[in-house]
C-alpha cells in the first residue's frame, strides 16, 4: 500500500512539472502570437498593393508587347514545391497538416516533383520520402524577416532562371481568425497576376523592360515574406491552443490523482488503526 501511495505520488510530481512547462510554452507562443499579428496586419495591406501594382504593370507590358523570364514558362519537366514549416514541434495539427498537403502535391507531380524543405519539421518528413532535398532551410524563419525572405526568394528566382524546374509551388498556412487556420498551396513561379485583381491605374516609366526587372524580383521577395508571417501566425496560434490544452489536461489529472492519492492515504490510514486496535486487543 505504501509504494503505491508513494508512486501515485510521483506521477502528481511528474504531471505537475509537465504542466509548468506547457504553461510556460503557452504564455510564449500567446505572447509570439500577439507579436506576429500586428506584423502581419501591418503587411496584408503591402502584399494586396504588390498584387495589384503587378496586374498594372503586366497589363501596360502586354500592351507593349514585352516578356521576362520570370513571366515565361520553362521548357523543364520538374516541379519544385516550397514546403513553410516548424523547426520546433508541440504545436498540434500544424507541421502534419502542412506535410501532407505538400507530400499530396508531390504525388500529383507523377515522379517530377523536388523539395525545397522550409523548417527541421519539412526536413525530417521529407528525407527518406524523396531522393534529395533541393534545399533546407533550417531555424532561418523562426522570427520571420524581410532578409529571411529574401535569402528564399534569391534562392527561388535564382533556381527558375537557371531552368532546372518548369514551375515553383509554396505550401504554406494561412490565418483567417484564432478557429480557422487552412493550408493553402500558391504557384509562385512563373508569375502570374490573380485573376481575382484587376489592374490599378499606373504610369510606367522610364521604361517597362527595366521595371519588370526590378519589380518582378521585389514582388517575389514581398510574397514570400507574406507567406512567413501567414505561417508564423497559424504555428503560433496553434500551438497556444495545443498547450492550452495540455495545460487543462494535466489539470484534470492532477485532480484525479489528488483523489486517489487522499483514498489511499486514507485506506492506509484506517488499515493501520485496525491493526493497532486488532494488536491491543491480542495483548489482553
Amino acid at each position: 500500500m505504501a509504494e503505491h501511495i508513494r508512486e501515485i505520488k510521483r506521477r502528481i510530481n511528474n504531471i505537475s512539472n509537465i504542466r509548468q512547462i506547457t504553461k510556460a510554452m503557452h504564455a510564449i507562443a500567446m505572447t509570439k502570437a500577439t507579436r506576429i499579428k500586428k506584423q502581419l496586419t501591418a503587411e496584408r495591406p503591402y502584399a494586396e498593393a504588390l498584387d495589384s501594382a503587378l496586374a498594372a504593370i503586366l497589363a501596360e507590358a502586354s500592351h507593349a508587347e514585352l516578356s521576362h523570364p520570370l513571366l515565361n514558362s520553362n521548357p523543364a519537366t520538374e516541379t519544385a514545391i516550397l514546403i513553410l514549416n516548424a523547426d520546433r514541434g508541440l504545436c498540434g495539427r500544424f507541421k502534419g497538416t502542412i506535410n501532407r498537403a505538400g507530400y499530396d502535391l508531390l504525388l500529383k507531380q507523377n515522379g517530377k516533383g523536388r523539395i525545397i524543405a522550409g523548417g527541421e519539421k519539412a526536413r525530417s518528413f521529407f528525407t527518406g520520402k524523396v531522393d534529395e532535398l533541393l534545399k533546407v532551410y533550417s531555424h532561418l524563419y523562426e522570427e520571420p524577416t524581410r532578409a529571411a525572405a529574401k535569402q528564399i526568394a534569391k534562392d527561388l528566382l535564382s533556381l527558375y532562371q537557371s531552368g532546372k524546374v518548369e514551375k515553383i509551388y509554396v505550401v504554406y498556412m494561412r490565418f483567417f481568425s484564432e478557429l480557422i487556420q487552412r493550408v493553402t498551396v500558391e504557384r509562385i513561379l512563373p508569375i502570374r497576376p490573380s485573376e481575382e485583381l484587376s489592374p490599378t491605374d499606373a504610369l510606367v516609366e522610364p521604361d517597362h523592360g527595366g521595371i519588370l526587372n526590378y519589380f518582378l524580383p521585389t514582388y517575389i521577395t514581398g510574397k514570400i515574406f507574406h507567406y512567413l508571417l501567414e505561417t508564423k501566425m497559424c504555428e503560433h496560434t496553434i500551438r497556444r491552443q495545443a498547450m492550452k490544452a495540455a495545460t487543462d489536461n494535466a489539470d484534470d489529472l492532477i485532480k484525479s490523482l489528488t483523489l486517489t492519492y487522499n483514498k489511499a492515504r486514507q485506506q492506509a490510514i484506517t488499515r493501520a488503526i485496525a491493526e493497532i486496535i486488532a494488536g491491543g486487543e491480542e495483548i489482553r
